[in-house]
């Protein structure tokens, strides 16, 4: 996705990308404590401005500090990064959110005075580096990109140009190329998250089948497989990168001999099931349904310009509907059968 969504091709994609960090800024890898496999990034830069040494960045920060706001200076997105790091600040929903508010600033909606001489446009690699210490301290402009896009795009009178489902600020791919994925979010029950159901596996990377990214038939049961294997791989504080490689019945061998439990994976995956329905359980009490279940305008009725995914929106109500159906929910809640069925009540 670049520049808030508006399309989804970055042509500084090259100087941002995992092979640049490699010949560039990586300087070793840190493993979360007792892992092999050590997939955080350390990266060191020393040439000023944006002087720095730290973890990251990842794909995700890489994505929203880079091709979300325009900007392809390694240098600037490693810096504000790792400011993120520092202050405690998620670098997706900041970066995308400094996203939306670049879009504002570009339609003319956000007064120059409020920005205190800052160019807020897209492509300022400095204006990310100085939105991420000045939200996370609240200053200035700072303390507006920290209610989050939601909040934000509404306060200016532009609600449609927050990114975002259920007022969780969307990741680092685009619907209308992955559609799957698009009804991931709209489904997800936290709001626009992709580690929910990370449909990216079997529609780009093909595990554990490839799927077509552009076509929306079939893609529920994909998507509710994932939310269910996940809430249980969750449970067991387990990370996500694993299950490329570990489905249920993996998970189920491992969990058994440390619990004494004797599951098999046709019961871990029910047990996700269970998980997955509780929680929507507990978000329509909070009035929360199908008119939830949606994803941005801009992703629904906007083709996508360019690229691969040219002239593609996102077909939600049609997989929305094949969802419901499968997971025996009735308007985003589940029936007073499912929840009989799962013993939920």
């Amino acid at each position: 996705p670049t520049r808030n969504f508006q399309t989804g091709v970055f042509p500084g994609a090259d100087k941002i990308s995992g092979e640049t960090i490699q010949k560039t800024i990586l300087t070793g890898t840190k493993p979360c404590w007792g892992c092999s496999i050590a997939c955080g990034r350390v990266s060191t830069i020393t040439e000023p401005p944006y002087q720095v040494e730290g973890e990251g960045p990842e794909y995700e920060t890489d994505w929203s500090l880079g091709a979300m706001c325009g900007v392809d200076d390694l240098n600037a997105i490693t810096k504000a990064h790792n400011i993120c790091d520092e202050m405690g600040m998620d670098p997706i929903s900041f970066g995308s959110t400094v996203g939306c508010a670049m879009e504002l600033c570009e339609k003319g909606l956000v007064p120059k005075e409020k920005l205190g001489g800052m160019e807020l446009k897209f492509g300022n690699p400095q204006a990310i580096v100085e939105l991420a210490w000045r939200t996370g301290i609240r200053s200035g402009f700072g303390d507006e990109i920290a209610q989050g896009a939601k909040r934000l795009a509404e306060s200016y009178g532009a609600p449609e140009l927050a990114m975002h489902v259920k007022g969780l600020e969307l990741p680092a791919y685009d619907p209308r190329g992955v559609k799957g994925h698009g009804l991931g979010y709209a489904t997800s029950n936290r709001g626009g998250c992709h580690l929910r159901a990370y449909m990216i596996a079997p529609e780009i990377l093909g595990i554990p089948e490839k799927l077509d990214p552009l076509k929306p038939d079939g893609k529920a049961k994909w998507v509710i497989a994932f939310q269910d294997i996940f809430s249980m791989a969750d449970s067991l504080v387990v990370c996500k990168f694993l299950t490329f490689a570990l489905g249920a019945e993996d998970l189920t061998s491992l969990s058994n001999p440390i619990t004494g439990w004797n599951w098999s994976a046709d019961d871990f995956t029910k047990i996700g099931e269970r998980i997955y329905n509780l929680e929507r359980m507990f978000i329509n009490r909070e009035g929360f349904s199908r008119k939830d279940d949606t994803l941005p305008e801009r992703l629904l009725k906007e083709p996508m310009p360019e690229g691969p995914a040219k002239g593609h929106v996102v077909e939600l109500d049609q997989m929305l509907d094949e969802y419901y159906g499968l997971r025996g929910w009735k308007d985003g809640r589940p029936t007073a059968e499912k929840i009989k069925e799962l013993g939920l009540r």
